[in-house]
Order: C-alpha cells, then sequence, then structure tokens
C-alpha cells in the first residue's frame, strides 16, 4: 500500500463504499506481514515512496514465489525478485504469472531480476554508461529496476576509458540527463571522467570485473570514493539494484 491507495481507502469509507471493518482488515496486514520465513513490509512504500524488493539469494525457490505473491496480493506499485537463479525464477514466475524477464539479462547466464506491476511512466532522463561489455550485466540489471520504476533510460555500452574517444562522441547525451548511472570495473576511472563532464547527479557502480589487482571491485569502489570530482556517489559493488533505487530516490 502506498500513500495515493491509503487517501483511496479513507476516501471509499468516507463515502461508504467500504465498511470501516473491511479497512481495518486491510489495514491490519500494515506494517509487515509474517508468512513464517518472512516478514514481508507492506508500510515500505508509505516510508520510503518504494515498495520492498525480494532479494533471493539464501531464500529457496517456493520461498521467492511466497514473498512474491504476498507482495502482489496486498501490495502496491512494481514487485521485483533480484538475484535469482534458474529454480527461483520458475518457482516465482509459476505461481505468479505476467513476471517480465529482460531477456538481455537471462542471456548473460547469471542471476537475473524479475518484475511485475511496472510503475506509471515517470518524467526524468536518465543514462546508464558501462565502461565496458563485461559491466552490462551490473548495468542491465539497474536498467531493469528503473524500468520497473517508470523510467525509461538508455544505456550506453563500452565507453571506458581505454577508449576515451567513444565516450566523448556521447558527451551531449550524457549531459543533458537529469541523472547519469556509471558502471564501472578495473580501476574504475570512468566516474570521475563522467563526473566532470555534466552537472547532473552521477551514481557510481564499482563492479568485480577485472584482473587479480582489481581486488574484485574494491580497486574500483576505493577509486570511485576518492574520484576528485566533486559530488559522486557510490553505491556496493555490483548493486545495480541499489543504484537504480538512489536514482528514484532523486527524481522524486
Amino acid at each position: 500500500m502506498d500513500h495515493d491507495d491509503l487517501v483511496e481507502l479513507l476516501d471509499a469509507v468516507s463515502s461508504g463504499a467500504v465498511a470501516p471493518a473491511d479497512a481495518a482488515t486491510r489495514l491490519s496486514r500494515l506494517p509487515f506481514a509474517d508468512l513464517g520465513y518472512a516478514r514481508v513490509d507492506h508500510h515500505r512504500s508509505l516510508r520510503q515512496g518504494m515498495p520492498e524488493a525480494v532479494y533471493a539469494p539464501g531464500k529457496t525457490p517456493r520461498e521467492c514465489a511466497g514473498v512474491v505473491a504476498e507482495l502482489l496480493a496486498h501490495g502496491s506499485g512494481p514487485v521485483l525478485l533480484t538475484r535469482a537463479d534458474e529454480q527461483q525464477v520458475a518457482a516465482a514466475l509459476a505461481r505468479n504469472p505476467g513476471g517480465r524477464r529482460d531477456p538481455e539479462l537471462a542471456d548473460r547466464a547469471r542471476p537475473t531480476i524479475v518484475r511485475w506491476r511496472d510503475a506509471p511512466a515517470r518524467t526524468g532522463s536518465v543514462v546508464v554508461v558501462t565502461a565496458g561489455t563485461a559491466d552490462l550485466p551490473v548495468a542491465r540489471e539497474c536498467e531493469s529496476t528503473l524500468r520497473a520504476y517508470g523510467f525509461d533510460p538508455s544505456v550506453l555500452v563500452d565507453r571506458g576509458v581505454a577508449g576515451l574517444h567513444r565516450l566523448l562522441v556521447s558527451v551531449d547525451e550524457i549531459a543533458s540527463a537529469d541523472v547519469v548511472v556509471v558502471v564501472a570495473g578495473m580501476e574504475g576511472a570512468l566516474a570521475s571522467v563522467v563526473g566532470g563532464v555534466t552537472g547532473a547527479p552521477v551514481v557510481a557502480v564499482p563492479t568485480s570485473v577485472g584482473y587479480g589487482a582489481s581486488l574484485e571491485g574494491v580497486t574500483a569502489l576505493l577509486a570511485m570514493l576518492s574520484s576528485c570530482a566533486a559530488g559522486v556517489t557510490v553505491v556496493g559493488i555490483d548493486n545495480g539494484f541499489g543504484a537504480a533505487c538512489a536514482v528514484a530516490r532523486i527524481l522524486r
């Protein structure tokens, strides 16, 4: 339940269309529903403007399907199952038909994201830039999450600093965006470069792409945190979902 749903329910009670007892039953599911193996947070939309997402790792396929079903039955806004494996995806879709799995993620043979009930279209121009093709799984997670929240992002692929001319042809598009997400591994230098060519908020996502000294994304993370481009925001390693949520907060 989000703010609009709550106002609609109160209006219905006021007009007599919904009995107070029925409204009380619906509200009793706030702030959470206890499924035994999970307490599903139905109050999150009211607090944060975004509903709870379902993080698949560590959950059984049955548990993933159950939490998704609870959110669809008693929640509002987009429902997301993130970092899911094939068994979790199959179970969630079997119990909850109509989920959308972006083929760009499915083809990359790694945990994927499935979404139900996308939010209405929202204003705001978002550009997602990757340093390399290897960063695409994280960028696609960010893109899919943004689409769930009603945005229509563009994705610029393989614009890393090893061939800076590839980025320069897109400077106008980057500079005109309301928010830019930079997804980069190796040494993570792309975030500083993009942060230096646009005045828009920049959300940097370090990835675990790279050879030994990249330390599975730690080098990129520290480089982005140390960026000389003032005001660059950094999320955790490989956290495309978190970057999209940061964008949604910025553009509320």
